[in-house]
């Protein structure tokens, strides 16, 4: 009997052992009584707005005073771009794992990381990959490609007038050049992919988006293209939208491996036998067993990429750094690899196509975030490409960690060690 079935039928029956159907099916209907109260959306990043919105929880006194605690309300100016009814922040852990050796194109030397995580275990893990990597000599890590895209998307009656569109399109993409570098500083114009699907056409408009992560500069630059080509281009679509979902945005894609969004690095490290054996407990031909097996496993169950964790350490570090957490769907994307060299020790190398990272802009000003960036030395202009590379570092730190502590059996005795106990108990 499927299993799916079987859950199914304990899920409706625990929920009928506590209910009658009719109440339940009263519970589903709409409910058109007046709303609870809107949210005061005024005065924003201000002590009124911040008023305002509270006295939505009259008796949230203790509430209130974790989040919108003196140091919060000190820097409340700095969240005025960034956030909006506002109340408040969250302090999530923040912890050091490192040093981290990295020896790149753009980054060089010993990195201390910050992690900002819930997670136990977490921080130990990457750090003691991190460590391994230092005491090897650091990792290699080469920034191999970048670009930021937006794929606006346009309609039409029909496959001949999207052809003729596209070769309008191709025939002025100076002008476009010209269009979307007006509409930044600091992005310059790199690519323009063209999609035909029938009667559509998707535009990938990718720009170098300097410093920042490109987000939102990309996006602006694609509706200005959109604009430009409605005024100008003869052939009408019935209708358009900025991005018609063909960018990789915030998802994991099968384009990640065909092109690049963000930054795309590759970093490596060889690892001597009698290091593995005293950092890792292992050796180098258990990981590369255990790595055999888990590239099967990751293809058996249809991921995109082959790795162990990286979201784990990359959705640490953007929170730290105020990078777009979201992005971790798409950054986390890439493949791991571990091969035995002639004398038997370790090579290993991650390479990851999506890092979408800036030094500006985004979260990078804010108070916390700035203070970990700067921990780094990676904070302001000229430090993205950097950054980028000492993501690599971190991604290739906690693949060796954790398929370390598989290969050795050390996995799950670590985390009752760190993720369990009296330290994790209520006071």
């Amino acid at each position: 009997m499927p299993s799916d079935y079987i859950k199914a039928k304990n899920l409706f029956q625990e929920l009928l052992a506590h209910d009658d159907l009719s109440r339940i099916r009263e519970r589903l209907q709409p409910h058109t009584d007046t709303p609870a109260p809107h949210i005061p959306h005024m005065e924003n990043c201000t002590v009124q707005g911040l008023d305002n919105r509270w006295a939505l929880f009259p008796q949230a006194t203790a509430e209130r005073d974790l989040l919108a605690d003196p140091l919060t309300l000190s820097h409340m100016h700095s969240y005025q771009r960034n956030i909006e009814n506002f109340i408040g922040t969250v302090k999530v852990p923040v912890g050091l794992a490192g040093p981290l050796r990295v020896n790149g194109t753009h980054a060089s030397g010993d990195y201390y990381i910050p992690l900002a995580t819930s997670e136990a275990a977490l921080v130990a893990s990457y750090s003691r990959g991190a460590n391994l990597i230092s005491l090897a000599g650091g990792c290699t890590a080469v920034l191999l490609n970048e670009g930021v895209s937006r794929a606006p998307a346009f309609a039409f009656t029909t496959l001949a007038s999207a052809s003729e569109f596209a070769l309008w399109t191709i025939n002025n993409v100076e002008r476009l050049q010209q269009i979307v570098e007006s509409t930044t500083r600091h992005g310059k114009f790199s690519d323009l992919r063209i999609t035909i699907e029938g009667n559509h056409v998707y535009l990938g408009i990718e720009i170098l988006p300097g410093d920042a992560s490109g987000q939102n500069m990309v996006t602006i630059a694609a509706e200005a293209a959109c604009r430009f080509i409605l005024l100008n281009c003869p052939i009408k679509p019935a209708y358009f939208f900025v991005e018609g979902n063909l960018s990789g945005d915030k998802k994991a894609s099968a384009l990640s491996f065909l092109s690049v969004r963000g930054k795309k690095v590759s970093a490596e490290v060889v690892l001597p036998a009698p290091l593995l054996a005293r950092v890792l407990k292992s050796t180098p031909a258990a990981i590369v067993d255990y790595w055999r097996m888990s590239a099967m496993g990751g293809v058996l169950s249809g991921t995109i990429g082959v790795q162990g964790h990286y979201a784990n350490g990359l959705a640490a570090l953007y929170i730290a750094c105020g990078q777009d957490a979201a992005c971790v769907s798409e950054s986390a994307v890439g493949v791991t690899r571990f091969e035995l060299t002639g004398n038997g020790d370790l090579y290993a190398a991650v390479t990851l196509p999506n890092l979408i990272v800036g030094s500006v802009g985004g979260g990078t000003g804010l108070p916390s975030q700035q203070a970990c960036l700067r921990l780094m030395g990676l904070a302001g202009p000229g430090k993205a490409r950097a950054l980028a590379e000492v993501c690599a570092g971190v991604a290739l730190a906690g693949e060796l960690s954790i398929i370390g502590a598989l290969s050795a059996g050390d996995f799950t005795r670590a985390h009752q060690r760190l993720a369990r106990g009296d330290r994790h108990e209520p006071h």
